[in-house]
């Protein structure tokens, strides 16, 4: 259990000391998708769909969400955030949600940009689900971080 940070000796969940970390610049990087029906689809592509503008809702739910992390997951830090960038695009029978959050500070921003992402993905199977029930969520996941001690991590 010693490599699992949030873990105790006795294997007790805490939450991390971050007090002796120096504040360095971080980034992180996430994505997902939905799938959905070309109903759906093209509802959301003409902006028709019955709740209004989906995409410009997911992008503030999403925004809102990464702000909101630490309320979320219970041992996430609460951090100053300095951006939060919500990408969505459209495709053949897919939106794909990508999400950027950075930080001057003393731990990450992935559970920022996953959770930004998750809370887009999940806001547009709200507002599309009267068209389509049957939406996947899928593939949610980091593709890179930077800054802090463990340095810079690149799946793209």
């Amino acid at each position: 259990m010693a490599d699992l940070t949030h873990l105790d000796a006795t294997g007790a969940a805490h939450m991390i000391d971050v007090g002796a970390k120096q504040i360095t610049r971080r980034e992180a990087t996430a994505t997902g998708r939905i799938t959905l029906s070309a109903e759906a689809l093209q509802a959301i592509r003409d902006g028709s769909a019955k709740k209004g503008d989906v995409l410009a809702v997911a992008r503030v739910a999403g925004i809102m969400a990464a702000k909101r992390a630490s309320d979320l997951i219970p041992l996430c830090h609460p951090l100053p955030l300095t951006r939060v960038a919500l990408d969505l695009a459209l495709g053949d029978r897919e939106v794909t949600a990508t999400a950027t959050c950075a930080t001057d500070g003393k731990t990450g921003v992935e559970m920022e940009a996953l959770t930004a992402v998750s809370v887009a993905l999940l806001t547009i199977y709200d507002m599309a689900k009267a068209l389509d029930r049957g939406m996947t969520i899928e593939g949610v996941r980091l593709l890179a971080k930077s800054g802090g001690t463990s340095g810079d991590w690149d799946q793209r």
